[in-house]
């Protein structure tokens, strides 16, 4: 299991509007995607314009290949990218760990 990181920063005002597109996009467009099992999407609270996107992947060629590669990015970044103030910071993390 591969876990997808991002550090997302959007325009001041824009939260609500920001948090239905990725709702629907994850729903409508992600959910779709070989190999992805879940999201959670976490808000800031010093700093409510910053969210952390965390996608669970099979593997990372799941996530940097299959959709990062593949027709279903582009529906994604249609839905959220005009949110973007800048570009998404994106890390990926291997589970070294169980309680």
């Amino acid at each position: 299991m591969i876990l997808e990181i991002a550090d997302i920063r959007i325009h001041a005002g824009q939260n609500a509007g920001f948090e239905e597109a990725v709702a629907r996009a994850l729903s409508t467009v992600v959910s779709q995607a070989h190999g992805m099992r879940r999201a959670q999407l976490h808000r800031g609270t010093e700093s409510p314009e910053r969210y952390v996107l965390q996608i669970e992947w099979a593997s990372l060629e799941d996530h940097t290949v299959g959709f990062r590669q593949g027709p279903l990015f582009a529906q994604w970044r249609a839905i959220v990218g005009p949110f973007f103030a800048a570009p998404p910071q994106v890390e990926h993390f291997a589970v070294v760990a169980l309680p």
